[in-house]
């Protein structure tokens, strides 16, 4: 009885460890989706009035958790009787990325006029008393669940082929530990990143030069931080992506691996840079595809 006891426990700190070692891995990998989700998401529910910042970013919350508890046995479908469309859907879900990085530089760069008239229209009708606030709310909290539907469909994906061929019980502790890992951290860090100007604004107001001095440097920092936000989940889009798609091809992915090993620390960032590469090709690509589709359906 005491042996079967041990045996059991055994078994059970031997699938913790592969847990918590799969998760660590499926964290990393997704990184650069959670950078993106959270410079996204920190964008899209900012610009609201003060008092209704956080009620917004839980409503968002609350929508990704929902997107997460379809999402999650959807790959667990998948992962037990389809496992030959986890490569597919991962290149899917990269070449995605890729384009979605590749549509805000070109956004950014070639429509900056357009993108200033739409926050200049969005700080009217939050400005102006006459307008709906409730349904600027719910546009902007749909809008946000959309995006965050499909960051959590790229997470979900790539976690899912981190535990590939292993035991059910571990791919869905794994991927329920990511899914709540991602949006409570994710959502946390949003509201955060939303309050940090009241919290430099409080601060500026309060006795003492020191006090006073931390409350406007953060001021000054936060839209810095927003900025920074952005393109380092741009950056991120391109390396995770590309980095998807180098591994897609197998023998292409040997052999970028062997050389970095043998290279050392530029062999590391020489891969990094290959990855984005080819993350940024792929995603001109795929965005001149969709602009060629647009300009062929206006047409007809």
């Amino acid at each position: 009885m005491a042996t079967s006891l041990f045996l059991l426990l055994d078994d059970i700190a031997s699938v913790l460890d592969d847990v918590s070692l799969l998760t660590k891995v499926a964290a990393k990998k997704t990184a650069g989706v959670l950078g993106d989700d959270l410079a996204l998401n920190a964008q899209q529910v900012s610009g609201v009035k003060a008092d209704r910042e956080l009620p917004v970013v839980w409503a968002v919350c609350k929508g990704s958790f929902i997107n997460k508890a379809i999402l999650v046995p959807a790959a667990l479908v998948i992962g037990s009787w389809l496992p030959w469309l986890v490569t597919p859907l991962l290149m899917i879900g990269g070449a995605f990325l890729c384009f979605e990085g590749c549509e805000k530089l070109a956004h950014k760069f070639l429509h900056k006029n357009e993108h200033a008239a739409d926050t200049m229209r969005h700080e009217k009708a939050v400005a102006d008393p006459s307008i709906d606030v409730v349904a600027v709310e719910k546009d902007k909290i749909k809008g946000a669940v959309r995006t965050d539907f499909i960051l959590s469909a790229e997470i979900i994906a790539i976690t899912l082929g981190t535990v590939q061929g292993q035991p059910f019980v571990t791919q869905l502790t794994v991927l329920v530990s990511i899914a709540l890992i991602m949006t409570i951290g994710v959502y946390g860090l949003v509201a955060g990143i939303v309050k940090l100007d009241d919290a430099g604004l409080y601060l500026s107001k309060r006795p003492g030069s020191g006090v006073q001095a931390i409350g406007r440097g953060i001021l000054v920092a936060a839209p810095w931080l927003m900025k920074a936000l952005s393109v380092a989940g741009t950056v991120a889009m391109f390396l995770v992506g590309g980095g998807i798609l180098v591994h897609g091809v197998p023998a292409f992915a040997h052999a970028i691996e062997a050389w970095a090993a043998t290279a050392g620390v530029l062999g590391t960032i020489g891969s990094m840079l290959v990855n984005a590469g080819i993350g940024l090709v792929a995603g001109a690509i795929v965005l001149a595809g969709v602009e060629l589709v647009k300009r062929v359906r206006r047409k007809g």
